[in-house]
């Protein structure tokens, strides 16, 4: 596994969520992506930065889920190591590095809304009545990626495979497609213009195997309001 997350951030410079990982003469610069060319940027220097430039948007607002398109610009992070390097990215996407390795080795493991929602236990337990229509509107607007959350989904609604919501976009479902496009109305996956030109960042995905806590409170929202 380790060998593979060398390999993966030996492609630099790449795309990460919002981030862009370039090479410098002693480590590695991690930047906004839409900071790329802007100067006058704050600069940090340690890892643990990464958990406070990710804390909250540019508006001051706390970020409960730090996949959301909502990361704050001004500023550059500066690294030595690839230990380090790992790490920020981790305080950044908490576990998405992880899952992007474990899904390039064929070993990760979806797991489908209804199963999630089936286990939940007190106030939550309630959450498993939401119906179908429910989460097909649901999911639609909390998963969306302009201004919801910018991983790739890769779990289905239940165990028939039912997909997540059918009013999302088909590349909301393609590890492939760089999902932070959806700020811009771009429709060329970055690993599609990286093909076509190498000057181009190619992306790593964030990906979504399973819903999250925050999806499975706002499932119970739902059913309690109703």
């Amino acid at each position: 596994m380790q060998a593979l997350v060398e390999r993966t951030l030996e492609a630099v410079p790449f795309y990460f969520g919002q981030i862009l990982v370039r090479n410098s003469d002693n480590g590695s610069i991690l930047c906004h992506r839409d900071d790329a060319t802007k100067g006058g940027l704050e600069v940090f220097q340690k890892a643990e930065d990464a958990l406070e430039i990710a804390k909250f948007d540019d508006a001051g607002n706390y970020r409960p889920l730090k996949t959301a398109p909502n990361l704050r610009h001004g500023w550059r992070l500066k690294l030595e190591t690839r230990e380090e390097l790992d790490h920020a990215l981790d305080h950044f996407y908490p576990g998405r590095l992880a899952v992007f390795v474990a899904w390039k080795a064929g070993v990760l493991r979806t797991t489908p809304l209804r199963e999630t929602l089936g286990r939940q236990s007190g106030m939550y337990h309630i959450a498993a009545g939401i119906s179908d229509a429910q989460i097909n509107d649901l999911v639609a607007d909390f998963c969306r990626s302009n201004d919801g959350c910018l991983r790739a989904i890769l779990w289905n609604r239940d165990a028939r495979e039912t997909i997540a919501s059918t009013k999302l976009p088909k590349h909301k479902f393609d590890p492939e497609w760089d999902q932070a496009q959806a700020l811009c109305g771009s429709e060329l996956s970055e690993f599609g213009k990286a093909k076509m030109n190498k000057a181009i960042p190619a992306t790593v995905p964030l990906l979504c195997q399973e819903p999250c806590n925050l999806l499975v409170a706002a499932c119970r929202k739902v059913v309690k309001t109703e």
